[in-house]
């Protein structure tokens, strides 16, 4: 084994910084027809981080083009790192947020789309560092990884190492042969369904600055609203939360399928098992908390944020329920009703969902429906073993056998994962978050969801937490969103061998 190519690692980290001081850029059009104070600090916060990336690309040019494995583990790490650093910048030289700890934890909520923040008043921050906020969500989204993986052939660069990184999840589904047009493709998706939201939110009645940032939020699974109540601030809209629902079960499938839909391969959708199991929990679940909210909720208890029913109580309690279900399932947290307030059974029902997640290939984080899958038909098969010893006998995922080494892995995940949920609950516990809070807040940032129970509930934030506890929450988010495997290979010490 050779040793790690530093050179191409510190070559990447600096067209991944370029990449994200020219986003940068992109919010000071906003602060600037707004005549904003916050128009020089994102302007620097640009050309800083340009200035940054391009130094470290030059003095690394001439770097040998091979890429192993161990480096595409290291690039994508190292390479959130460094869109945490250059990502505060907007919000430290704007003065929008002072602490860095605060700081670190608003932008790597932003970038693995968890949506949790620390903002008390977000209605007050200026325009430009509103943009700013949800373009790390949608940079997040499909990962800024994927996308410098798109023009790495300009460079004389392959770039299947780093896509395995970014996408480690159990199927690897691609569009194309060559990885490079696998990515353009996803691209090419991913911006059509945020241009698409956009001009149906404009048209269905929000601004055209609240439309672009809540359509960048919503194909990220993000979660970042401009308004301090969240989508719970169109409650007299239906039709703002019913387009904004569609597009977050949209982000929350495969994006593979997407594609064979728009090509007019609609019945490989239907055909696909972690689709139907997707679409089967939401709609299951979605019913059975639209019965509870319509037929026994406490009519004392609020049941939404800001509580309007144009359309009568029927059609208010099925559209919170699906949007707060779908919301939670595709980990993109938007609120439109406090779900913590409803009764204890549907908000048992909601919390449950934090640990499901969206699907393999999609932009949601969470444990990924697919792994359930493949769980529960390993344990239903082991039970036909006990009666039947001697059978042969297959886990079978899509018509196709599932290799044994597949699914180790995906228990192996399924393990790490709860282990770590239950050690972070504990250390929350001990910097000084209450019990469910605490719990909450844990499974919250692992899965990329946003809000949770307790102190840091839809109506809440995380403003209150500790230093260390929002530098902890930052840990989880990152792992969470680079499904555990990429960092915590980097953190052992066989990683570090050279041979």
């Amino acid at each position: 084994m050779r040793g790690l190519n530093y050179k191409i690692i510190l070559s990447f980290l600096g067209l991944t910084s370029m990449m994200n001081g020219f986003f940068m850029l992109l919010s000071e059009p906003f602060s600037w027809y707004s005549h904003e104070e916050a128009t020089h600090g994102i302007l620097l916060a640009g050309l800083l981080t340009i200035a940054i990336g391009f130094m470290l690309w030059f003095f690394n040019r001439n770097a040998s083009k091979d890429i192993q494995k161990r480096d595409g583990y290291l690039i994508v790490t190292l390479g959130w790192l460094m869109l945490t650093l250059t990502g505060t910048l907007p919000y430290i030289l704007t003065g929008t947020i002072t602490s860095f700890p605060d700081a670190i934890f608003e932008t790597i909520s932003g970038y693995s789309t968890t949506g949790a923040s620390i903002l008390t008043d977000i209605e007050s921050v200026q325009k430009g560092v509103l943009f700013w906020r949800s373009a790390t969500h949608w940079i997040g989204g499909m990962g800024i990884i994927v996308l410098t993986v798109a023009i790495l052939p300009l460079l004389g660069i392959g770039g299947m190492q780093l896509f395995v990184a970014e996408a480690p999840g159990p199927s690897t589904d691609k569009l194309h042969p060559r990885i490079t047009q696998t990515a353009k493709r996803l691209w090419l998706i991913y911006f059509s369904y945020t241009i698409a939201e956009f001009l149906l939110l404009k048209i269905a009645g929000m601004s055209w600055f609240d439309a672009i940032n809540h359509a960048m939020a919503t194909l990220s699974t993000g979660g970042f609203s401009t308004k301090n109540d969240s989508i719970a601030y169109w409650n007299n809209n239906p039709l703002i939360q019913y387009i904004i629902i569609a597009f977050m079960y949209v982000a929350g499938a495969n994006f593979v399928l997407s594609y064979f839909a728009l090509k007019g391969k609609v019945s490989k959708i239907f055909k696909d098992d972690e689709f139907r199991y997707y679409f089967m929990i939401s709609i299951i679940v979605t019913i059975i908390i639209a019965i509870l909210i319509v037929c026994f909720q406490d009519p004392t208890l609020q049941t939404t944020i800001s509580h309007p029913m144009p359309y009568g109580p029927v059609e208010s309690g099925f559209r919170h329920a699906a949007f707060q279900v779908v919301s939670v399932l595709t980990t993109t947290g938007f609120v439109s009703a406090d779900f913590t307030m409803w009764n204890y059974l549907a908000t048992a029902l909601m919390f449950s969902l934090f640990f499901i997640g969206g699907s393999a290939g999609s932009t949601s984080g969470g444990v990924k429906i697919v792994r359930h899958v493949i769980m529960i038909k390993n344990s239903l098969l082991e039970l036909k073993k006990q009666l039947h010893p001697n059978a042969i006998i297959s886990v079978r995922y899509n018509g196709n056998r599932v290799s044994r080494v597949i699914i180790f892995n995906i228990l192996s995940f399924f393990v790490i994962y709860m282990l770590i949920f239950i050690l972070s609950a504990i250390i929350l516990t001990f910097l000084d978050l209450d019990f469910l809070s605490a719990f909450a807040a844990a499974a919250s940032c692992l899965g990329n969801i946003g809000p949770a129970l307790g102190t840091v509930s839809p109506v809440d934030n995380f403003a209150h937490l500790s230093n260390a506890a929002k530098l902890f929450c930052s840990f989880l988010m990152l792992i969470g969103r680079l499904e555990l495997f990429t960092v915590l290979i980097v953190l052992t010490p066989y990683f570090w061998k050279s041979n």
